[in-house]
C-alpha cells in the first residue's frame, strides 16, 4: 500500500448526500476502541471519516497501516498535521474523499462514528467489499441490519457512550 496523501475535488452535491457533522470521539474511548479493534502490526486500519486522525493515529502507534479517509479537506490537513507532530505520518495514508468512493477491500480494521442512516448507506459496500474476519467497530450508531459480536458501554463525560464491534463473515450472516 502506497503511504501518502490524495486530494480529489468533490462536487458540493457530495457533501450534501453524506453530510455528517464532525464529532471528534473522545480521548478517554480511544484505549476501549483499540482493544476491540485489534491493531498491530501488518493490519490495516481504515478510519472512515478521520477528523482530526486521533483514532488512526492511535493504531498507527501500534504497529498498523492506517488510512485515514476524510472528505472535508480542513480536517484531513488537520490529521496530516497532528500524524507528523505524533510522528507516525510515514505510516498513515491520506485521502481526501468520499469514503463511498474508495475500495475497502485491503481492510482488517474499519473505525467509524457516523449516523445510523449514514452506516445503512455503507452496509452493501461492506458487505460487499470487506473479506471475512475483517473487524468493523462503530461508535454510538449501529450498522441496521448486523448483529455485533460485542457491545460496550462506557460513561464519559456523564454520557453513556456505545461501542459496536462487527465481524464480517460473522454479523452480517
Amino acid at each position: 500500500m502506497q503511504i501518502g496523501f490524495l486530494f480529489r475535488e468533490l462536487p458540493l452535491s457530495v457533501l450534501g448526500a453524506h453530510n455528517v457533522p464532525w464529532v471528534p470521539t473522545r480521548r478517554q474511548l480511544i484505549e476501549h476502541v483499540m482493544r476491540l479493534a485489534k491493531p498491530g502490526p501488518g493490519k490495516v486500519f481504515y478510519d472512515l471519516g478521520c477528523g482530526d486522525g486521533r483514532v488512526v493515529i492511535e493504531a498507527a502507534k501500534r504497529g498498523s497501516i492506517g488510512v485515514c479517509v476524510e472528505l472535508r479537506r480542513e480536517l484531513i490537513e488537520q490529521a496530516m498535521e497532528n500524524a507528523r507532530k505524533e510522528k507516525v505520518y510515514d505510516k498513515i495514508r491520506f485521502i481526501n474523499d468520499s469514503f463511498f468512493n474508495i475500495d475497502l477491500g485491503d481492510a482488517d480494521i474499519v473505525y467509524m462514528y457516523l449516523l445510523t442512516r449514514v452506516n445503512a448507506q455503507l452496509r452493501p459496500k461492506l458487505e460487499r467489499e470487506l473479506r471475512l474476519g475483517t473487524r468493523v467497530v462503530t461508535l454510538d450508531f449501529e450498522v441496521p441490519g448486523w448483529r455485533p459480536v460485542q457491545v460496550e458501554r462506557h460513561v464519559v463525560a456523564g454520557m453513556t457512550r456505545v461501542l459496536y464491534l462487527y465481524v464480517k463473515g460473522v454479523s452480517d450472516a
